[in-house]
């Protein structure tokens, strides 16, 4: 089966359609992180239309993870778009004697992550939106590189992937 990430839609679409008046979720335990918020631009007739893109992910720091990208009129409505896409996109994230159960080199689109296991004590060493997946995942030791290109949504996508990929031995 194929994420949904990968599928072109990164956490589905579609319009809130009349539901009813927005309610305040209980704390469910999950921790959301804004990993990049930018700035876009669309140039239409009479000027620029601006709009802000926002890339959040999402997890409960004990194996559930998932990231949501959205673009909103202002901030606060695209990291809730955001949010909401990434709690859509939760997958578990299969760990082994508190890291990952084998090495995995991942390669989404140009954006290229290496995922290595780490003995207890090593902490998480990664750098950037990487750092971000994995201390949400909740993997506690865990050696990174990213080997390909510096965009952030690929990366996070790509570490998801690898989280997809992994497999425990029986």
């Amino acid at each position: 089966m194929t994420p949904a990430f990968q599928r072109g839609r990164f956490g589905g679409g579609g319009g809130r359609s009349g539901r009813g008046p927005r309610r305040d979720r209980p704390d469910d335990g999950f921790e959301q992180r804004v990993v990049e918020l930018s700035r876009v631009t669309r140039v239409m007739a009479g000027g620029k239309r601006m709009r802000f893109r926002a890339l959040v992910v999402l997890g409960n720091r004990q194996g559930r993870v998932g990231a949501g990208l959205a673009k909103g009129a202002d901030v606060s409505l695209a990291i809730s778009k955001a949010t909401a896409k990434a709690r859509r996109t939760l997958l578990n994230v299969p760990l082994k004697n508190n890291t990952i159960p084998h090495v995995i080199t991942i390669k989404y689109k140009s954006a290229k992550v290496l995922l290595r296991p780490a003995p207890k004590g090593t902490g998480i060493i990664a750098g950037g939106p990487v750092r971000a997946v994995l201390e949400l995942a909740g993997v506690p030791n865990v050696v990174s590189k990213i080997l390909g290109s510096a965009n952030k949504i690929n990366n996070v996508r790509a570490v998801l992937a690898a989280f997809h990929q992994l497999k425990l031995r029986a």
